[in-house]
């Protein structure tokens, strides 16, 4: 029998429970990972309460990044072999599979090798953000050194990965915060310039920091009538991608009546992990700055994954800066 997280209702973190299951046998396509450690994401929240664009079926299970090893393969499966360190990276619906167990079936497609000497804690912190960030800034947004790149709300796990992926290209992140509290742990984190929303004008300390010439990027997980705002941040010519929705407000289309000179769009991660050859690129370049130390996820707390309603709870509160991880004791006799 396996240990999962399981929820029969939609609800608070209070809904999410640890239940004795049989973790079953892959099937073809499919791999069983012995879990060591989980990535939380807002994804789950949003899943969890029936906020998210998938609506669950119950029983449900949810998450979906892990790292482990593999314990065992179903048919047509090629380029892993049992015992190989791996990581899960978001690329399956949440209606057909999870990772908030000590063992699980994920599909081939969404496992990836865990690069030598990365522990599972930091391998299970990296794939939803990073992916992310690499989708978004290089393969889809174009980011060239020396551009500037405008990450809001930059103090969660997207954030982070997206100020150290411009880092590693040589472009220059410009980390927004609300409120002077972790506007340090943003500069210790790589942001060049770090803008306090609730006590700077945006617009105008974009402006000094650029010249005058605006960001190239805007990436903004936030989306509502703050748009319009950001779009006045974007040099012409410029970009602007929203990929979340923490306003629920409706999204204009940014100072339509003025016509910017900007492009707009939404971006989602399953559009590189639903591609094979985008998501290869994505790991190569993950991988390699992991082993480099480039990008260095930042994990702000761990959890066991019995406690799992108790990481909900405090992601929920937003006291996070980086990465909330549920680690999995397999006990003494574990193989």
């Amino acid at each position: 029998m396996a240990r999962h997280i399981r929820f029969d209702r939609l609800g608070g973190p209070e809904v999410l429970h640890l239940r004795e299951v049989d973790p079953g046998v892959p099937g073809a396509g499919e791999v069983l990972i012995r879990v060591e450690a989980i990535g939380v994401n807002r994804a789950d929240a949003m899943f969890r309460e029936g906020g998210y664009f998938l609506q669950p079926g119950f029983p449900s299970s949810l998450g979906y990044e892990a790292a482990g090893t593999v314990e065992a393969l179903g048919e047509d499966v090629t380029g892993l072999a049992v015992g190989d360190p791996v990581g899960v990276v978001p690329a399956f619906s949440l209606n057909d599979y999870g990772t908030y167990g000590d063992h699980v079936i994920v599909p081939a497609a969404a496992v990836v090798p865990r690069p030598s000497g990365t522990d599972p804690v930091t391998a299970a912190s990296v794939w939803m953000a990073y992916v992310t960030a690499y989708g978004a800034l290089i393969d889809e947004g174009g980011l060239r050194p020396g551009d500037h790149v405008l990450l809001t709300a930059a103090s969660g796990g997207v954030g982070l990965a997206a100020i150290q992926t411009a880092r590693r290209i040589g472009a220059v992140p410009v980390a927004t915060v609300r409120g002077p509290s972790k506007r340090q742990a943003l500069l210790d984190a790589g942001a060049a310039h770090v803008i306090d929303t609730e006590n700077e004008d945006l617009v105008a300390r974009v402006q000094e920091i650029t010249g005058g010439h605006g960001v190239r990027l805007a990436f903004d997980p936030v989306a509502g009538p703050g748009v319009d705002t950001l779009a006045e941040a974007i040099a012409p010519g410029g970009r602007l991608l929203v990929y979340g929705a923490l306003d629920p407000r409706p999204t204009p289309l940014p100072n339509a009546a003025l016509y910017p000179d900007l492009s707009t769009g939404m971006f989602t991660m399953f559009r590189v992990t639903g591609d094979p050859e985008r998501l290869r690129r994505a790991v190569a370049f993950i991988n390699a700055g992991l082993s480099d130390g480039s990008l260095a996820p930042v994990v702000d707390r761990t959890f066991d994954l019995g406690d799992a309603a108790e990481a909900h709870r405090y992601m929920e509160s937003n006291a996070q800066t980086g990465k909330i991880v549920l680690t999995v004791d397999h006990g003494p006799d574990a193989a």
